[in-house]
């Protein structure tokens, strides 16, 4: 093992869903990539007991944290998210040294480009490259590549054991592995056909060189505390609790609801396996109403939109739009995780000419994305925000920026 580092830093995306609306954590298909806004974190090490960490951020407040102890901040702050990865890494790999980590970002926060993950991430792989935990046999047995660095991180903020390293409290969501996946293996123009029982990549996408992504942020922050982490952990809990009722009628051990669909109708994908009899066996075990939708929209969205979506991107083929339209539409029935700020950025994106909109992220606020024709981009970013501002009050935090996919996590120093 090598003599570890005085200083390091890493920077880490954003990312952005192009279809895979909350399929991740049900084990099923998205399509998704890094963006070029990035949260950096970097860690040096001071004076101090083992086990110990100060932080500070643009603008905000330092925090002081040690291992094991509640911060005492509140719900969402920055702090927390920090001090769920201090805690994980010092239960994994033991107590490292005192450091002090600074953490800068362009990525707007709770923008639905999963800033929050973003901070997970570039906080653990600065601690563990600071400390050199990356060279421990440990972390190099359970995390050999970056597809399964990805989901140690998203166990890391999920509160979830990886397989032999033992988990602890979490951040509070019960998400999926999806924002990690974009994040550590995006590449440049690249997108990711990713599946998650097992978790895998399955293709990755050439972005037309002729397109560009315009991203609109609402304005609307998407926070996940309070009422709202209750929404966002009610589709979760509704697919546990479909799938537990399934393995229990059965007699199966599916360790996800795509791992029920396929043994049901195989890897078959498009309308016809989404429409399989097979499946009422499944959709049979569902309560009327908001279960129903809401496991209906994940055969759609997962079996049908993202194989559909990635064919056409690869083809540039501008009928693309549909498919977002009809993932957006299944989103509002089936997820009912929309607010009239993403409902009409996606509309007025459309009037401007688009070949697609959608929101992506959580919900609840956050961000919109349009496809666009590369050389129109600039100009209808500055449409787009325009309209949105003069439809929506109150709009001062809305924002506009062009990108496409870009790399993923790295290394500063």
């Amino acid at each position: 093992m090598s003599e570890a580092p005085e200083e390091t830093a890493w920077r880490v995306p954003g990312r952005v869903e192009v279809l895979g609306k909350h399929t991740d954590y049900a084990g099923g298909s998205v399509l998704v990539g890094a963006v070029d806004r990035a949260i950096t974190a970097r860690a040096r090490r001071v004076a101090g007991p083992p086990g110990s960490l100060t932080a500070t951020t643009d603008g905000g407040d330092p925090v002081t944290l040690r291992a094991g102890v509640d911060p005492g901040l509140e719900p969402g702050h920055w702090g927390r998210y920090l001090q769920t990865v201090l805690d994980r890494l010092t239960l994994n790999f033991g107590a490292g040294a005192a450091a002090h980590l600074s953490v800068s970002s362009d990525l707007p926060p709770a923008s639905g480009m999963s800033s929050s993950s973003a901070l997970v991430c570039a906080t653990a792989l600065a601690l563990a490259s600071l400390n050199g935990w990356d060279e421990d046999p440990r972390w190099i047995d359970s995390m050999p590549d970056r597809l399964s660095l990805a989901g140690y991180l998203a166990a890391v903020e999920g509160g979830r054991a990886w397989r032999d390293l033992p988990g602890t409290s979490g951040v509070g969501t019960r998400g999926g592995s999806e924002d990690h996946t974009g994040m550590l293996c995006g590449a440049q123009d690249r997108l990711l056909l990713a599946g998650f029982d097992p978790m895998r990549i399955d293709q990755t996408i050439s972005f037309p060189a002729q397109w560009a992504l315009v991203v609109g942020v609402s304005g609307v922050l998407a926070h996940k505390t309070g009422a709202a982490l209750e929404d966002y952990n009610r589709g979760p809990s509704t697919v546990q609790a479909v799938l537990a009722r399934w393995n229990e009628s059965t007699g199966r051990t599916d360790a996800s609801l795509a791992g029920a669909v396929r043994h049901l109708v195989g890897d078959a994908t498009g309308e016809q396996a989404a429409g399989d009899p097979a499946l009422k066996d499944l959709l049979g075990l569902c309560e009327p109403g908001y279960e129903r939708q809401r496991i209906e929209q994940f055969l759609i969205e997962s079996l049908v939109l993202v194989p559909a979506g990635a064919r056409m991107i690869v083809a540039a083929d501008p009928g693309v739009g549909e498919i977002l339209h009809r993932s957006q539409e299944l989103a509002d029935r089936g997820l009912c995780n929309q607010v009239p700020q993403t409902r009409l950025m996606v509309s007025l994106a459309r009037q401007a000419g688009a070949i697609g909109a959608s929101s992506f992220g959580a919900g609840w606020g956050g961000s919109v994305y349009a496809l666009v024709r590369a050389d129109d981009a600039e100009a209808f970013a500055a449409q787009w925000l325009g309209a949105y501002r003069d439809r929506e009050p109150g709009a001062e935090q809305a924002a506009v920026i062009v990108t496409r996919p870009g790399p993923g996590a790295c290394r500063l120093l």
